[in-house]
């Protein structure tokens, strides 16, 4: 069943390399910045998103993300909760992670 939800998105950067094989994925971004915000019958969420650079790799469930930035907002819903304070915050639910100014550490509980 598909739920009706309302919401906007702006990104703008300079920079961004992707490689996938399998279950394997890795990122390169350079400066970047964007906003969004939704609300759906399954949640409302909000962030704002600005980043100097970053790294990520991810092997299945399991992420890492190195990198310089301050993201701040939040969601609530039925995936679960998450807040940020200037990079640094949590997620509880269908995806478990630990960000500390812009380092994130991520576990997708949804496809293990």
């Amino acid at each position: 069943m598909r739920i009706p939800k309302i919401g906007a998105y702006a990104e703008a950067g300079v920079g961004r390399a992707r490689a996938e094989y399998s279950v394997f994925e890795a990122e390169a971004r350079g400066p970047n910045a964007s906003a969004g915000a939704e609300a759906s019958l399954a949640g409302v969420g909000a962030m704002a998103r600005a980043e100097l650079v970053s790294a990520s790799a991810r092997a299945g469930p399991v992420g890492v993300k190195v990198g310089l930035a301050v993201d701040t907002g939040g969601s609530i819903g039925a995936g679960g909760v998450k807040a940020k304070i200037l990079g640094t915050g949590f997620s509880i639910g269908s995806v478990n992670a630990v960000a500390i100014l812009g380092n994130e550490v991520e576990v997708n509980c949804a496809i293990m």
